[in-house]
């Protein structure tokens, strides 16, 4: 979900408390705190050698105690944290991320909201890694993964960068 969409979302009805849903089928503690609003900017090569860029509005997200102390974050709320963040967040089109702890920090994409006036539910979703040049690695393409010839991924003198 795009930063615009996520947005519109949350002015629709923003006395509506959120609800986050994790995609294991746990939820993030209702009375979670966002304690960042942040424009995340990576550039990295891939295993194939070609450079590449990402970018994302990544909400970070914080439960300062095992026991509910009554806080509850509105949509219209988030939506004003948002609007202080304008002039760090290059772009509406930025894909919205909630970042969690539960043993590990995570990042999970927001994949849809629903809501009504009462309660506005974020469904997030799984990140996963992958293998970017699978043509040049032989991953998927028939070819072995160990093959020198590959360009990538292989033993042989021609490979590159993986690991």
């Amino acid at each position: 979900m795009k930063l615009s969409e996520f947005k519109t979302h949350l002015g629709v009805h923003p006395e509506a408390q959120l609800i986050i849903s994790l995609p294991s089928g746990g939820s993030v503690p209702r009375h979670f705190h966002v304690t960042e609003v942040g424009h995340v900017a990576r550039k990295f090569v891939d295993c194939g050698g070609t450079f590449r860029a990402s970018e994302s509005c990544v909400l970070q997200t914080w439960t300062g105690s095992d026991q509910d102390d009554g806080h509850r974050l509105t949509a219209g709320k988030l939506k004003s944290i948002l609007g202080l963040a304008h002039s760090i967040l290059p772009s509406d089109d930025l894909p919205m991320e909630i970042e969690f702890e539960d043993g590990v920090v995570s990042q999970f994409p927001v994949e849809a909201i629903s809501g009504s006036p009462l309660e506005l539910h974020l469904q997030l979703g799984f990140k996963h890694t992958d293998c970017l040049a699978k043509d040049l690695c032989g991953v998927g393409g028939g070819k072995d993964v160990g093959d020198a010839d590959s360009g990538c991924c292989g033993s042989g003198a021609g490979a590159k960068g993986c690991g």
